[in-house]
């Protein structure tokens, strides 16, 4: 049973006070039920945000027991983020959250205590807020959520690792970090689950989801999907094994000129439909593919 945790959020121009608020108050609640004790402490690390406004509510976040906020001068993205975000803390335990998710009913702590038998536990998310067809990455997240089972992601536990909601042993972190050559965001938690993989690290996957409900507009989910490509094409030899779109160019190679040509044709036609208020999967998918087949070398 775990007795000792560090709760970890890399944040970004988001305010997570409340966020922050309730784990303190599941801890708590935790801390006052547990026969043999719990200690715990929350650290939330500010990557030199931009946005003054939440950088002002997130101050408020030291005020409160057990919880501490970092600011960071220099802008060194998620990867680098978490592993200083580890440094800071001093627990056997660390579970890794996301900034901008929800936290639903009272066990989410609770439900990770029990697993200290593994490595790395991973809770995963799940979908929330109203249905939204108009939303490119409400759609995406939806469809993909069959390919993130507990069972398929067990039978597959290194090539199905998202970063979002998992909790790792120190010892294991200690050898396996986030490579900080990820300064984008991007991949750099599939590079993680290789790095997992290589270590030969135990993995259990739980339900135990953090709820996505924010969306970012069509337009920035665009702009941030083309980075993350260009971030992917810079490390695909050493991802050519964990990403699913690297296994489809590699079958498509021969007809990749193809491709190609239609992108520089089509591509800011299909770019303009994804960004409207009816983007359709199967040209996101094939925008995507023209996209990172177009990258320059």
């Amino acid at each position: 049973m775990i007795t000792e945790l560090s709760i970890l959020i890399p944040c970004y121009n988001s305010v997570c006070l409340d966020t922050v608020k309730r784990l303190q108050q599941l801890c708590e609640r935790v801390a006052y039920d547990a026969p043999d004790g719990f200690s715990y402490e929350i650290i939330v690390a500010d990557d030199a945000s931009t946005d003054t406004l939440s950088l002002e509510q997130n101050q408020a976040i030291s005020l409160l027991r057990n919880c501490t906020f970092l600011r960071k001068e220099q802008n060194t993205g998620s990867a680098a983020t978490r592993n200083y975000l580890a440094d800071h803390s001093r627990y056997p335990w660390l579970l890794f959250l996301d900034s901008d998710m929800q936290i639903p009913g009272m066990d989410f702590i609770i439900r990770y205590l029990p697993y200290d038998q593994y490595d790395v536990v991973n809770g995963g998310i799940a979908v929330g807020g109203s249905p939204n067809p108009s939303n490119l990455r409400y759609l995406y997240e939806k469809h993909s959520e069959p390919r993130h089972t507990i069972d398929h992601c067990n039978a597959h536990p290194y090539q199905q690792f998202r970063s979002t909601n998992f909790l790792i042993s120190r010892a294991c972190f200690t050898h396996c970090r986030f490579d900080e050559r990820f300064t984008r965001s991007g991949y750099e938690d599939v590079h993680f689950g290789k790095q997992l993989c290589e270590t030969r690290a135990t993995i259990m996957y739980i339900h135990n989801p953090l709820i996505l409900c924010t969306f970012e507009s069509n337009d920035d989910y665009i702009i941030k999907c083309e980075r993350n490509l260009q971030t992917l094409h810079r490390f695909r030899d050493e991802l050519s094994d964990y990403s699913p779109l690297l296994t489809l160019v590699r079958h498509l190679s021969p007809v990749a000129p193809l491709i190609r040509l239609t992108h520089r044709l089509l591509g800011p036609l299909e770019r303009r439909h994804l960004t409207s208020h009816h983007p359709t999967l199967p040209l996101f998918h094939l925008y995507r593919l023209g996209y990172y087949l177009s990258i320059r070398s």
